[in-house]
């Protein structure tokens, strides 16, 4: 597999412990946040999430982040993180002042991993860094219907779960090339601007859930404005940039309505 183009990254977990169990079987309800902009992101998001008994059906709206890596979609992984303070990080929590608050750093404030949003197949921790099953692209959408775990249901009951996107823009982030295209702290074959949160909100319960949809394994993204061809080589790939004088391959076009 052609690195350049397409990147393999194996399943972990970025800081989280799955926990065993069966799934929880909590009260139904929906829980929904508006996202806000982290890392000098541009884009918007909203997010519903239905439950009832053990399943969970997922709107995510995304627009306006970066668009493209090397003429093909940015790959924006997403999660619902818990068991922490339930709140969105500040540029407080960059405390090593590079101008990005990355994962690490803000763990204090929203916790570990405990689902990942992918676009299809499982949606554990493990698939943190699925890129393949990421959202494609500035604009995109994902609906689709999974089981929840005992950890992400606890999350919800408690008031800790969060919301996050993943995947800045280097034209607007206000770190420099030096810094985006650090060793991420999640995987070193990753740029740090690529792994680090971009939009980001804490999921308030709003009312009672309706009834799902679909299967626990479907699940479908759409992109606007790019096909979704593939895998992007952010590793790597993105350093080339800051070694060409900061010319960034990853261009961001105008957000889609």
């Amino acid at each position: 597999m052609n690195k350049m183009r397409f990147l393999a990254v194996p399943a972990l977990a970025i800081g989280a412990v799955a926990l065993a169990g069966t799934p929880a079987m909590a009260a139904d309800g929906t829980w929904s946040s508006t996202l806000g902009q982290l890392n000098g992101t541009t884009g918007t998001g909203t997010v519903t999430l239905d439950v009832v008994g053990d399943q969970a059906t997922i709107d995510l709206q995304v627009s306006g982040l970066a668009e493209t890596f090397m003429d093909a979609p940015y790959p924006h992984v997403q999660h619902i993180h818990g068991g922490s303070a339930g709140v969105c990080p500040t540029t407080a929590n960059d405390t090593n002042g590079d101008g990005i608050i990355s994962v690490t750093e803000s763990a204090t404030s929203y916790g570990d991993i405990v689902s990942t949003i992918t676009t299809s197949g499982p949606t554990t921790p493990a698939e943190a860094l699925n890129l393949q099953l990421g959202g494609q692209g500035g604009t995109y959408s994902i609906q689709r219907t999974f089981t929840v775990d005992a950890a992400t249901q606890q999350a919800l009951d408690n008031g800790t779960a969060v919301f996050n996107v993943h995947g800045l823009d280097p034209a607007t982030t206000p770190a420099t090339a030096e810094a985006f295209n650090a060793p991420s702290d999640l995987d070193p074959a990753l740029p740090l601007g690529a792994t680090s949160p971009a939009l980001c909100g804490t999921l308030v319960k709003t009312q009672m859930g309706a009834v799902p949809s679909g299967g626990a394994d479907t699940g479908v993204a759409t992109t606007s404005g790019s096909s979704s061809i593939g895998m992007i080589a952010l590793g790597g790939g993105l350093a080339l940039a800051a070694a060409a004088g900061g010319v960034y391959a990853v261009r961001r076009t105008s957000a889609k309505a």
